[in-house]
C-alpha cells in the first residue's frame, strides 16, 4: 500500500504544474480556474541515496525504490463546503488522502487569473483552512447525531465516542483543527475511520515565481518557483549537470514522506533485488515482514538486521565473489563483525535497517 498526498490550493496557484514536474505526466494546464476537474494520480519514487549505496555493494539485477502517490485535486474556492466551485467533490478527494500538499501563490502574472482578484498568501491559506474546518464541523455534527441515540441506551462505546466528538466540535468551533485537539492514542484510533480533514498533516509550498516571500506559518514550508521546476523536469540529468541547475522536487517529496511519519527499511533478496519499503515509524518487525509478504508477518520467527551504514562498511571488508554471491559474503562479514542483530517479534524497526526475514 502506498501513501497518498493530495495537492491542493485555490485555482491557478500551480498545482498541476507541480504535479507534472513531479510525475512527468502530461496533464491539462491552463491559465483559468477549474482546468482540473477529475483528480490526476501519479506514483513518484522517493529519492533515496541509501538505496543507491546498498545497491552498489549488492549489485542486484533489480533496484526498487519506495513510492508516494500524488493526487492533483481540483482548485478550491471560498464556500466549497457549501458546494461553491467544485465544492464537495474537492473535499471528498482530500478525505481519501493521507496528507495535504498545499500550494500557495505569491507570484504576480496578469496573464494568470487569481480567483480572489489579488495576490495575498495569508488570506489564501486562511480560506482553505476555513473550508476544511467547516467540512469537519459538518462531519462531526453528523457523527454526534448518529451516536447520540446509541449513547442514550447506555452503550459504552457510543458514550466514549460522543465525548470525543463533542471535544472535537468545541475545538473546531473555536477555529482549532482536529490535530490540535488533545486526544490520546485510544481516542485517535476511535476517530481514525472518520478521516477528518484537519487531522491530516500539511506541507506548504509557496509558489514564488521569481520573487521571494515568507509567511508566518507553523507547518513545513518550502519556497519554490514551480514554473522553473517544471522546465527542469523536462531536462535530462546530463543537461541539468551541464547547466549546473538542480531543482527542489526531491526536497518536496522527502518533506511529504517525513510529515507522514514514515521510515524506510531495505531487503536484498539474495542479491537479485535491492528494495526499499515504507513503514510507519514505531512499527515492529513482523509488520515490516508483512510488507514484503503476508506469510512473513503470520509465520514470523525472527529476522537478521543490519543498519545500512554498517552493511556498507562490512562490504569493504568482504572478499567479494562473482555477482550473485556478494550478499552471502557481506552478510557473513556483518555477522562475524558483530554488526548484525537478531530481531524478535518486539523489535521496533529503525529507519535504514536492512532486514532478512526468517520464517
Amino acid at each position: 500500500m502506498s501513501f497518498s498526498v493530495g495537492i491542493v490550493g485555490l485555482p491557478n496557484v500551480g498545482k498541476s504544474t507541480l504535479f507534472k514536474a513531479l510525475t512527468k505526466k502530461l496533464v491539462d494546464i491552463a491559465p483559468y480556474p477549474f482546468t482540473t476537474i477529475n483528480p490526476n494520480i501519479g506514483i513518484v519514487a522517493v529519492p533515496d541515496k541509501r538505496l543507491e549505496e546498498i545497491a552498489k555493494i549488492i549489485k542486484p539485477e533489480k533496484i526498487t525504490p519506495t513510492i508516494i502517490e500524488f493526487v492533483d485535486i481540483a482548485g478550491l474556492v471560498k464556500g466549497a463546503h457549501k458546494g461553491e466551485g467544485l465544492g464537495n467533490q474537492f473535499l471528498v478527494n482530500i478525505k481519501n488522502c493521507d496528507a495535504i500538499l498545499e500550494i500557495v501563490r505569491s507570484f504576480k502574472d496578469d496573464k494568470v487569473e487569481h480567483v480572489a482578484g489579488e495576490i495575498n498568501p495569508e488570506r489564501d491559506i486562511e480560506i482553505i483552512k476555513t473550508e476544511l474546518l467547516m467540512k469537519d464541523l459538518e462531519a462531526v455534527d453528523n457523527a454526534i447525531s448518529n451516536t447520540e441515540n446509541k449513547s442514550k441506551s447506555g452503550d459504552k462505546e457510543s458514550i466514549k465516542k460522543l465525548t470525543i466528538f463533542k471535544k472535537i466540535k468545541e475545538n473546531l468551533s473555536q477555529g482549532k483543527s482536529v490535530k490540535e485537539t488533545d486526544l490520546n492514542e485510544e481516542e485517535l484510533m476511535i476517530i481514525k475511520e472518520y478521516q477528518f480533514l484537519t487531522q491530516k498533516p500539511i506541507v506548504y509550498i509557496m509558489n514564488t515565481g521569481d520573487q521571494e516571500q515568507t509567511i508566518n506559518e507553523k507547518e513545513y514550508l518550502v519556497q519554490i518557483n514551480l514554473k522553473t521546476e517544471e522546465e527542469l523536469s523536462e531536462l535530462s540529468e546530463k543537461e541539468k549537470e551541464e547547466l549546473k541547475m538542480d531543482g527542489q522536487l526531491d526536497q518536496i517529496i522527502i518533506a511529504c514522506y517525513n510529515i507522514l511519519d514514515l521510515i524506510t527499511f531495505y531487503t536484498v533478496a539474495g542479491g537479485k533485488e535491492t528494495r526499499a519499503w515504507t513503514l510507519k515509524k514505531g512499527a515492529k518487525c513482523p509488520e515490516a515482514g508483512g510488507k514484503v509478504h503476508s506469510d512473513f508477518e503470520e509465520k514470523f520467527i525472527k529476522a537478521e538486521v543490519v543498519p545500512w551504514q554498517k552493511l556498507v562498511a562490512a562490504s569493504k571488508e568482504a572478499s567479494l565473489a562473482p555477482s550473485g554471491r556478494e550478499v552471502g559474503n557481506i552478510w557473513s562479514k556483518s555477522r562475524d563483525q558483530g554488526l548484525m542483530k537478531i530481531a524478535g517479534r518486539d523489535y521496533i524497526v529503525n529507519d535504514g535497517d536492512v532486514i532478512e526475514f526468517k520464517i
